[in-house]
């Protein structure tokens, strides 16, 4: 099973996030990154300064620290790019968004933009977790709604290609 291979529905225990042992390095870098990136958009801590206290947080070792690396110092040193592909998308300021939805954003049109080894859905639903996981109530619905836009904006024949997800039918 490779790094990014989604955990199977029953897998996980009902409606709650991924334990941290069924975690994948991947996904722990988003994590780490996401810590990262808050500590950049509300302290404005420098990018070195915030991967030199990552690294010795506990857990760090079961991370990807090659994609943590590109995550954190990538959407910090594009932060401008980023927020000019996010912005036309929102219906409210950028300045209003919550530091979580903002961070996670970033990484999502990120990853789509330069990690092209991560299946656009795999970047969505590694996104929608992150909100869910550190972000407000509703903040994953509102993350969702704009990676849709950019996957269609940034992974156009990725989309098309890929088939819609079934619809959930009810238990008889």
């Amino acid at each position: 099973m490779s790094a990014e291979t989604p955990t199977p529905a029953n897998a996980k225990s009902s409606g709650t996030t991924r334990k941290a042992a069924d975690k994948s390095a991947r996904t722990r870098a988003r994590e780490f990154a996401l810590q990262g990136i808050y500590q950049h958009l509300v302290g404005r801590n420098a990018a070195i300064d915030i991967d030199t206290f990552t690294r010795d947080l506990a857990g760090f070792h079961k991370a990807d620290s090659v994609h943590f690396d590109a995550l954190l110092h990538g959407c910090i040193a594009e932060a401008a790019a980023l927020d000019a592909l996010i912005t036309p998308r929102l219906d409210r300021p950028l300045a209003e968004l919550s530091p979580i939805e903002h961070g996670v954003l970033w990484i999502g049109a990120y990853e789509f933009q330069h990690c092209l080894d991560v299946p656009w859905r795999v970047v969505l639903n590694e996104c929608i977790e992150l909100a869910k996981s550190f972000g407000g109530t509703d903040g994953h619905k509102y993350v969702n709604g704009v990676m849709h836009q950019l996957a269609s904006q940034l992974r156009p024949a990725e989309v098309a290609a890929s088939p819609a997800p079934a619809s959930r039918k009810p238990a008889p």
